[in-house]
């Protein structure tokens, strides 16, 4: 992509920015409303609450400036957001897809943002950001929704394609309604029924980016940490914790863990479904995450230690059939398509090195056009200030 005929412009120019409000735990209410925090992951979403009385509009885009500085969203439905985080409604004609493209942009912003120097209301006004003209000098939406439209969502996975076009179930696997009751359940110690172990660190000098997951002590993105060159080292159908906070996640395909990183797998050596896999992780989050923090670590030992309580067969054993068809039972469970645990899937591949090429040529571009020569001296082009730098 060619940015060199692109324009900066202001953002109060092309938004009206507006401060969140502060709502404390204490005081919210059960409810349905998106509460919107200054988090990295999870559209921004935070919390379901009641409280109405400073709701901010849909087709809007809210950004962190405090927190997690500089994490972007698009908002489709009317929310509630927390003192941290700036709204931005458009001057222009919004859709969800140029807003995928600016969010973007917004996001390639973070490193110029600390806890010491925040992305506040005032600082975000004054902020420019490129876009793409017509020829009449005016941001070039179409341009934008297009470019989303054609080159990015054709890149995304099926399941994210499928949702994007809003071509996904809205109705569960199996129509009965399943209902849990864990007065029957039975109390387990996970080594009597899970084999666990750590993963293996590597070097960054080891590998270079790539389409295996490797997987790191994160409590997002379902605990993988980055796509590395390196061959997967452990198969897929296992459930997944990090050891800060216990955090776990069903891994359904081949990956490589880091060494704060617990692999729990049945010990009667049958790979979990994502059916099952969902189920536990879950079951794992609820019971433990609230345990561990940085200063008492989850590792190896304390995760083959920990109790748990599952639903039971006749025979006492853990009931992996519910299990499944607990979930298959849930809304949209349509949409889980069956996991294949021992193969990476190809198109993530594919679209994994597109999206490393993309990435190299944008940074050569950026990098070719905000640093220049100039007299014998060096000069960084920011978007607030110039500096200068004597050769």
């Amino acid at each position: 992509m060619d940015t060199s005929t692109w324009k900066w412009f202001r953002y109060d120019e092309i938004f009206d920015i507006r401060k969140g409000k502060r709502l404390t735990k204490e005081n919210m209410t059960e409810g349905n409303i998106r509460y919107i925090g200054a988090i990295d992951s999870n559209n921004g979403l935070s919390a379901f609450i009641g409280n109405d009385s400073q709701l901010h509009q849909g087709n809007t885009i809210t950004v962190s400036y405090n927190g997690s500085i500089g994490y972007a969203f698009y908002q489709d439905k009317e929310f509630w957001a927390t003192d941290d985080v700036n709204v931005l409604y458009p001057r222009f004609s919004l859709n969800r897809y140029i807003a995928m493209f600016l969010c973007h942009l917004i996001e390639m912003e973070q490193y110029r943002f600390c806890y010491g120097r925040k992305w506040d209301l005032e600082a975000m006004n004054k902020s420019k950001i490129k876009l793409p003209v017509t020829q009449e000098g005016t941001p070039d939406w179409k341009f934008m929704e297009d470019f989303v439209k054609d080159q990015i969502i054709p890149q995304l996975p099926k399941k994210a394609q499928r949702v994007w076009l809003q071509k996904y179930y809205t109705t569960p696997q199996k129509q009965e309604n399943m209902k849990l009751n864990t007065q029957d359940w039975k109390w387990f110690v996970i080594k009597d029924i899970f084999d666990v172990k750590a993963g293996k660190y590597h070097y960054s000098n080891e590998y270079e980016e790539g389409a295996t997951p490797y997987l790191s002590a994160t409590a997002v993105n379902n605990g993988v940490g980055e796509r590395i060159s390196l061959s997967p080292e452990f198969e897929g159908g296992a459930v997944t914790t990090e050891k800060v906070k216990c955090t776990a996640f069903y891994q359904p395909v081949p990956f490589c863990a880091t060494s704060d990183v617990n692999i729990i797998r049945r010990k009667d050596g049958v790979p979990m479904n994502q059916y099952v896999g969902i189920f536990l992780s879950t079951i794992i989050d609820f019971n433990e995450s609230f345990r561990w923090t940085y200063g008492r670590q989850c590792r190896v030992n304390d995760t083959e230690n920990i109790r748990i309580k599952l639903p039971v067969t006749p025979a006492g054993t853990p009931d992996w059939k519910f299990m499944e068809d607990y979930i298959k039972s849930l809304p949209f469970s349509r949409n889980i398509e069956p996991s294949k645990p021992n193969e990476v899937v190809d198109e993530v591949i594919e679209m994994k090195k597109e999206l490393i090429k993309m990435r190299k040529q944008l940074e050569a571009q950026q990098a070719s056009q905000e640093v220049k020569i100039i007299g014998g001296n060096v000069t960084y082009i920011d978007n607030s200030k110039n500096y200068n730098i004597q050769k």
